[in-house]
């Protein structure tokens, strides 16, 4: 039969252990602190490794925890990499969990322990042992060899490259010759995301041309989504990348603002740049990359509102009291004309607008929105003000920072858009902040 060996030793992290680690593993500060430390033990672990099938559940995790710890001793470890996770979404796919707990439900597997290394192995051990009695061999190994087989990529892209590429969220580059940057894009499975610009399945003309010039790669991990986005949108209008059309910066934006030009009567005024100032003026409504788009949407609006083209100044009528165009031809009101009063005139303004109004910043000052990954064991504190992301922090000393000296961040569409929908989202947790 085949020989099991059994190794396993606490390691000393040299660092304090997180709480909710503590809680999750049941191994505590005291119990590491006369342990090995990683360079004590990174010889046998060595040895143990060498030329051996790395398996684990959520296997890329845990390969990188072990490379990075080895790179820490400027060693290099390499090894094929089968994660039982898509193992099991391979050989079970009628089924629709495949975490450790659902593996051990579904298999009737023995649990001797949960979240330590050696009962954790024991476990995809016994699930390995299970599948051998209940899945045909031939299906078992295709299984296998489709994770074992090497992407296809560029030619001129290192293998290697992908390595330490983690299954985490985050932010993604592609450079080109003398290392132009070609394209950021962000995801929360940066492997997966990565190797999908180069299968042929996927291949648009676009990632044709990137998969023909691309020559490095880089990343940058998040704690999630929010993060990446907010990075990804901030790196697209730093840089301009070749391929990236869809989030660059609009040179000064611009929007409507009402005015009160009388008790009661309010008239659009267009205004760009700092008379604008989202989020701190409640009167805006739109906001537009050209002054033509901007005239567009509101002609838009006065058509299908019956509103004043006049009034709202996008005719010019002379002298005033004499009707315009749309009036003559029945789609005006009249408040042109005084049939209709100012004040119902600018009710029905602000109605047929109301869609399009830019709230007005809801905080008192600054608010650090807390993105949490426990997985990854990774936080990050995104410091906001006025809807304009003033930078992000993963750490104390980091926010204090920020929060003493924040960037002079000018407004962005795009920032707006993701910070209004994430604000309004229930059970997120939200710092706040005096103005310094």
């Amino acid at each position: 039969g085949d020989a099991v060996t059994r190794w396993n030793t606490l390691i000393n992290p040299q660092r304090s252990i997180p709480e909710f680690i503590q809680h999750m593993t049941g191994i505590s500060n005291e119990m590491v602190a006369d342990a090995p430390t990683f360079d004590q033990v990174a010889a046998e672990l060595g040895l143990r490794l060498q030329g051996r099938l790395f398996i684990a559940h959520n296997a890329r995790f845990d390969y990188g925890f072990v490379r990075h710890a080895f790179q820490r001793l400027g060693q290099r470890f390499q090894a094929d990499v089968l994660c039982t996770v898509k193992l099991s979404r391979h050989l079970f796919p009628q089924h629709y969990k495949h975490n450790l707990d659902s593996l051990i439900e579904r298999h009737g597997l023995q649990v001797a322990g949960r979240h330590r290394a050696l009962a954790d192995a024991e476990l995809i051990w016994q699930f390995w042992q299970t599948v051998g009695r209940e899945v045909d061999a031939g299906r078992i190994g295709e299984a296998v060899q489709q994770q074992l087989k090497r992407p296809s990529l560029p030619p001129h892209l290192s293998p290697d490259c992908l390595d330490d590429l983690p299954e985490a969220p985050g932010v993604y580059l592609f450079y080109g010759e003398n290392d132009a940057l070609l394209y950021v894009g962000k995801s929360i499975n940066l492997r997966q995301r990565v190797l999908s610009h180069f299968s042929a399945s996927t291949r648009d003309a676009r990632e044709l041309r990137i998969a023909q010039e691309v020559r490095r790669l880089d990343w940058q991990e998040t704690a999630g989504e929010l993060g990446a986005l907010l990075l990804e949108s901030r790196w697209i209008k730093q840089h301009q990348p070749l391929h990236n059309r869809q989030l660059r910066r609009v040179a000064e934006l611009c929007a409507w603002q009402l005015d009160e030009v009388a008790p009661g009567d309010f008239r659009p005024r267009l205004v760009t740049g700092a008379e604008a100032d989202p989020g701190h003026n409640d009167a805006l409504y739109g906001l537009f990359a050209t002054r033509r788009e901007a005239t567009l949407a509101l002609r838009k609006i006065t058509e299908a509102h019956q509103l004043c083209p006049a009034i709202v100044g996008l005719e010019n009528t002379s002298p005033p009291g004499r009707p315009c165009f749309s009036f003559q031809l029945n789609q005006c009101k009249g408040a042109c004309v005084g049939k209709e009063s100012s004040s119902i005139h600018s009710a029905r303004l602000m109605s047929a607008l109301a869609r399009l109004k830019i709230a007005p910043w809801p905080y008192p000052g600054p608010v650090g929105i807390v993105e949490r990954n426990a997985f990854f064991d990774r936080e990050e504190v995104h410091l906001v003000d006025a809807w304009r992301h003033l930078g992000t922090a993963r750490s104390e000393p980091e926010l204090a920072e920020l929060l003493l000296a924040p960037a002079a961040t000018p407004f962005d569409l795009d920032a707006y858009k993701l910070l209004k929908a994430q604000l309004a989202k229930r059970g997120i947790a939200v710092r706040t902040f005096a103005r310094p």
